[in-house]
């Protein structure tokens, strides 16, 4: 049997910056797990990543023209192309090799001559020198055992690339936190034309988004009828690391949250933020609700849907392994 109905006139706000604070610091992130470089992009890395193999992997040509070893003029010896077995293996002074970007250099090479700034005659090649070598050496870049991803940052492209140049196959990343968003309340409807009475749903496309900014994935939308014994049922059955439930937060008639989260064992780290609308709003974590061992739950007021953004947006960095970060303010009077 649930408890009597929750009938509370005041909540104990927060002011908002201290509420997100709040919330964010009771989550702990998700368990890593390992994953290819390719999958891993837009997940929090959990483990920092290490060079296997140097950047460059070899002396390598920044230029297209002509390696060469010692004083001019060089004799040209032969070519290398970018990816060629390299022909010549070692320059004596007073000899060069056609190269091309991309190309590894012999050993004993000095520069690399540009096109531009030489003049070849037959197999004799002139030129001067500057002030650039135009070669990059092996490990230059980033050596064997450097960091290439560090922990707590969510992989990039570039990251991802660069893992791959150094012979990364799989990183260590934290699985994206699912969410579940249970609606509340007789009066929503998620299609067609609003009669007297009713409203359109305008939470699932927002909390979708804000999910997936957020890093996390957005896998089941439920509507629940106002009544402890449908929203009872719905949160003890739902399958998310993250619950977010619309509405039924405040004190009238219809709400039922604080009633039925009574059953649930929850704690509540934030229960109402100075702010309006949305002062309802609040972060409660739960051994039961979600059948997981203490799914934390983001409650919004229907009314507001800027503090589904920034509710949602503290329950679901901390779980994905963001690094905290000083939030945006939400756009609300205060209290």
């Amino acid at each position: 049997m649930l408890p009597t109905p929750h009938r509370q006139g005041q909540h104990r706000t927060m002011p908002w910056h201290t509420a997100y604070a709040t919330a964010r610091d009771t989550l702990r992130p998700l368990p890593a797990e390992e994953t290819a470089v390719g999958a891993a992009v837009g997940r929090v890395v959990a483990t920092s990543a290490y060079a296997v193999t140097p950047i460059p992997a070899f002396d390598t040509a920044t230029m297209d023209g002509y390696a060469v070893a010692g004083e001019g003029p060089w004799t040209v010896t032969g070519r290398i192309l970018a990816g060629q077995t390299t022909p010549v293996t070692h320059l004596h002074a007073g000899t060069a090799v056609e190269i091309a970007t991309g190309a590894a250099v012999p050993d004993g090479t000095d520069a690399v001559l540009p096109y531009e700034h030489c003049h070849r005659d037959g197999s004799t090649v002139t030129g001067t020198l500057g002030a650039r070598a135009h070669v990059r050496r092996l490990g230059e870049d980033r050596p064997v055992g450097s960091v290439i991803v560090p922990a707590s940052r969510a992989l990039t492209a570039t990251a991802a690339a660069a893992a791959d140049q150094t012979g990364i196959e799989t990183l260590w990343t934290h699985r994206p936190p699912t969410v579940a968003l249970l609606i509340t309340g007789d009066e929503v409807i998620t299609a067609g034309t609003p009669t007297r009475g009713q409203v359109r749903d305008t939470f699932t496309g927002l909390a979708a988004a804000v999910t997936a900014r957020a890093g996390g994935h957005l896998h089941t939308v439920g509507q629940v009828a106002d009544g402890p014994v449908d929203l009872h049922a719905a949160l003890a059955t739902a399958t998310a690391d993250v619950i977010v439930v619309t509405g039924s937060s405040s004190a009238g008639a219809a709400d039922h949250l604080r009633t039925v989260l009574t059953t649930h064992q929850a704690t509540w780290h934030v229960d109402g933020v100075a702010c309006r609308p949305g002062h309802p709003q609040a972060s409660p974590n739960s051994p039961t609700a979600g059948g997981s061992s203490a799914s934390p739950a983001t409650h919004t007021p229907a009314s507001s849907p800027h503090s589904t953004s920034s509710n949602h947006s503290y329950a679901l960095s901390p779980d994905n392994g963001q690094p905290h970060s000083r939030p945006c303010r939400p756009l609300a009077l205060p209290a």
